[in-house]
């Protein structure tokens, strides 16, 4: 339709409405449709920065539609208007040349400011850290090592029977941190690409192989806080979530003393010359095998086509023990299968091949002993 045709007051509405809309669908829109309230400071300069930019360009967004609304409205064809050929020698066409470069300059500099602000804050190492924390990516999953405690925990995705309404959101073992502590995140991974990113507590950070790069952040309410991978990893990117568990400094404490124990009695297990039953070690084998190999080879031993070899019916599973012990305790080269040798202890190696050679219809009904990895180290 030719807007030529429309009356002055059709014009007014039609413009106040698209202006009303506008302003509701950005600056004023349902504010959990927004970025997540932060809960550190960092995230916060982060958050009140987004803010700051958006209002502006709010206001810029109005006015520019006012402005455009009132000269169609009031330079119409239809009002016979002739258009002004010397407004560039008017005063308002000569001082505008001036007043837009000047006004869009001290926009800049306004969100220039604050964004100086939190860079600084993001590269500031100066101060002494509490906690640190080294952040592995692997395709598809998180591990994480207290490097001050000698704990690491292995976090992966819950299947969605066990995760209910958090389903892609919700993992197996959460990153436990304290409140009110300067955290040091270190980032890297195994494989390829990964980004640890969560937005109400840290900034994105890549995590890349070979290599380390740093965070820090400062949780001031206890909480849970989800994130998730924020690179393309591969065709599980979408099965990385994070989550983290900010406590008290006593519940902290608390966790770090029961997560030592577990560990001083696995170390202990692991060094003993029990002889496990076949029963034993298949049980144990399910659980680490779900924990470090099930995001690879499948909870089903299926693999992923193309990417990962099925263990189900392998000529790895169901052959020869020393050939099997070799390729996990020191992997492949050439491909994405890990050495576990020096991430995982004689028994629990020794449970997860005993396992991978009796389920999914393996059924050798054999076991493989702690001692056989002892040996095999050597």
């Amino acid at each position: 339709m030719d807007l030529s045709m429309l009356k002055p007051i059709a014009v007014t509405r039609a413009l106040a409405s698209l202006v009303l809309v506008t302003i509701t669908s950005t600056a004023f829109a349902a504010y959990d449709l927004n970025l997540p309230e932060p809960a550190a400071p960092l995230t916060r300069q982060m958050f009140d920065l987004h803010m700051l930019t958006t209002w502006i360009a709010t206001i810029i967004m109005v006015v520019i539609i006012a402005i455009v609304g009132y000269a169609i409205i009031k330079f119409r064809k239809s009002k016979n208007y002739e258009a002004d050929q010397n407004f560039h020698t008017s005063a308002f066409g000569t001082w505008s040349w001036i007043l837009v470069p000047v006004i869009v300059l001290g926009i800049d500099l306004t969100i220039a400011g604050s964004a100086g602000d939190a860079l600084k804050a993001v590269e500031d190492y100066s101060q002494k850290n509490d906690v640190t924390i080294k952040v592995i990516g692997s395709q598809w999953k998180w591990t994480y090592e207290y490097m001050d405690d000698g704990i690491k925990v292995v976090s992966n995705m819950l299947p969605e029977e066990k995760a209910g309404k958090h389903y892609l959101r919700a993992v197996d073992n959460p990153l436990v941190l304290p409140v009110n502590k300067r955290i040091r995140l270190l980032h890297t991974a195994t494989d390829v690409n990964h980004a640890w990113w969560v937005p109400e507590i840290a900034y994105k950070k890549d995590a890349i192989p070979g290599y380390i790069n740093e965070t820090w952040t400062k949780i001031e309410k206890e909480g849970t806080y989800r994130g998730q991978c924020a690179e393309l990893c591969g065709t599980g990117h979408a099965f990385m979530p994070i989550v983290v568990e900010a406590v008290s400094e006593e519940k902290y404490e608390a966790w770090k003393a029961k997560q030592k124990m577990a560990l001083a009695q696995a170390q202990a297990e692991a060094s003993s010359d029990k002889v496990w039953s076949k029963d034993e070690l298949y049980s144990k084998g399910e659980k680490l095998y779900n924990t470090n190999c099930a995001a690879c080879h499948q909870a089903n031993g299926a693999g992923i086509p193309g990417v990962f070899p099925a263990l189900a019916g392998s000529k790895i599973a169901t052959g020869d023990k020393a050939g099997h012990i070799d390729i996990v305790l020191n992997g492949k080269a050439g491909t994405a299968m890990a050495a576990w040798g020096k991430q995982l202890n004689d028994l629990e190696i020794a449970a997860i091949i005993t396992y991978e050679r009796n389920a999914w219809g393996n059924n050798k009904n054999d076991t493989v002993q702690p001692a056989d990895i002892k040996s095999a180290r050597k």
